[in-house]
């Protein structure tokens, strides 16, 4: 492992994922406002590391293998907290999509991977755009106290369906571009046979 910033900065996010359970879970009436500005962090440093990386031309093996792990786990904690303080059906479904998504895309470009093909299931615009929304709606379902008088839960609610919605469409995407490209190498090789 090359111990740079960057990494280190992945590190760190690791670091804060059972901080931010903890911290969101405590019985006080601060401990929400924590929580989000504990998230709020990770989410920059989820951008800085790999904005430094790229600049200093510090990218390796591990910090592409470690900063999504790192991104994964986080989100799925904080969506976690948010349902366990929140426990109804219009929560989970959301939670459950988007949890879902991670772990299925994960599996499949470490499957493609294997395969060689990787790069025919990697992060596309769509991806980020769901990222960006997913990382907003959390922040501010974690937050949850009003802002100039409008509810950021209910905020970060529309906006955790947004996200949802963009998670089944970009798995859709990703399952599709993956088939085409399994498909091609079949085809391929049966040519070549």
């Amino acid at each position: 492992m090359s111990w740079n910033l960057p990494n280190i900065l992945t590190l760190l996010r690791i670091a804060m994922i059972p901080v931010l359970g903890l911290m969101f879970l405590l019985p006080y009436p601060w401990s929400n406002v924590i929580a989000a500005a504990i998230f709020g962090v990770a989410a920059v440093t989820d951008w800085l590391d790999g904005y430094l990386a790229r600049l200093w031309k510090q990218t390796s093996a591990f910090g592409a293998f470690l900063d999504p792990v790192a991104d994964k786990l986080i989100v799925a904690v904080a969506l976690v907290a948010i349902l366990t303080a929140n426990a109804n059906a219009w929560v989970a479904v959301p939670v459950a999509v988007i949890i879902g998504r991670e772990i299925t895309v994960s599996a499949l470009r470490e499957w493609m991977a294997e395969l060689g093909l990787r790069a025919s299931v990697a992060v596309g615009w769509l991806g980020k755009i769901k990222t960006t929304a997913q990382m907003v709606a959390i922040l501010l379902m974690l937050y949850a106290e009003p802002i100039m008088g409008v509810s950021a839960f209910m905020v970060g609610f529309g906006l955790l369906y947004i996200a949802a919605v963009l998670t089944i469409y970009s798995m859709v995407l990703y399952l599709s571009a993956a088939w085409r490209a399994v498909n091609g190498t079949a085809e391929a090789e049966k040519n070549r046979g």
